[in-house]
């Protein structure tokens, strides 16, 4: 089991964002949260990655407790977030932005390696290394905060609405590449508003809320789910 949620209470001041929530994940699984807005999905990755300190409970990331973790120390262990939004630093060249993403790698013969591997999964950057972050269209952005992250070599990657905004021939290449860094071995939490594709390419899933876990099971169950498929998928 790469990452284990146990009774996590998360509160933004007086509100409870995120209520005695557990999860688990395997190795090398895909793994994703569904639910509308404010159900603390967002909120959810931003614990495991150390951006908001859970009140209660623990985060176990290959059986060792990092819920007191600063968010470099967490990703040194192997975890990276792609938050919402994309941020890249638009002031930057794609290519200053992916050498950002590799602060936790020394050798500067494996800087070349992980920027080898995230243009191979992503040659459109490949074709724009000396091109400001902020000229790309969007879907080329969000392309960056998933090469970004990738250049540490993550064992987990945390995936926040990777298909917000994008055109939906965009929304089909951004789903192919996350199969393709799923098959490559790591990990994915993916939270994601496209509740019907995220299924699709998941093996298991949880509904959340107002802060919990209100249903959980196999992708293709909850695919098939009439609660679920009323509330999230539009049928």
């Amino acid at each position: 089991m790469i990452l284990r949620l146990d009774g996590i209470n998360v509160f933004y001041d007086a509100i409870h964002a995120v209520r005695n929530l557990s999860l688990e994940m395997g190795d090398g699984e895909i793994v994703t949260l569904i639910g509308a807005n404010g159900a603390g999905k967002s909120t959810t990755l931003k614990a495991i990655s150390g951006l908001v300190r859970p009140r209660s409970g623990g985060v176990f990331f290959q059986g060792r407790d990092i819920s007191r973790d600063a968010p470099d120390r967490i990703v040194r262990q192997g975890i990276c977030h792609v938050p919402e939004g994309r941020r890249i630093f638009a002031n930057l060249t794609v290519r200053e932005n992916l050498e950002l993403g590799a602060f936790t790698v020394r050798s500067p013969s494996a800087v070349k390696e992980a920027m080898d591997g995230v243009v191979a999964v992503f040659p459109r950057l490949g074709e724009r290394l000396k091109q400001y972050g902020g000229t790309l269209s969007g879907g080329e952005q969000q392309m960056l905060a998933i090469g970004r992250a990738l250049m540490s070599r993550p064992q987990l990657l945390l995936l926040d609405e990777p298909s917000l905004g994008l055109a939906p021939n965009l929304v089909l290449d951004i789903f192919n590449i996350i199969r393709r860094i799923n098959s490559e071995g790591a990990a994915i939490l993916l939270v994601e508003q496209n509740a019907h594709m995220a299924l699709s390419i998941a093996q298991r899933g949880y509904v959340l809320e107002t802060g919990s876990v209100a249903l959980s099971g196999p992708a293709a169950s909850l695919l098939s789910n009439e609660d679920v498929k009323k509330a999230y998928l539009g049928e």
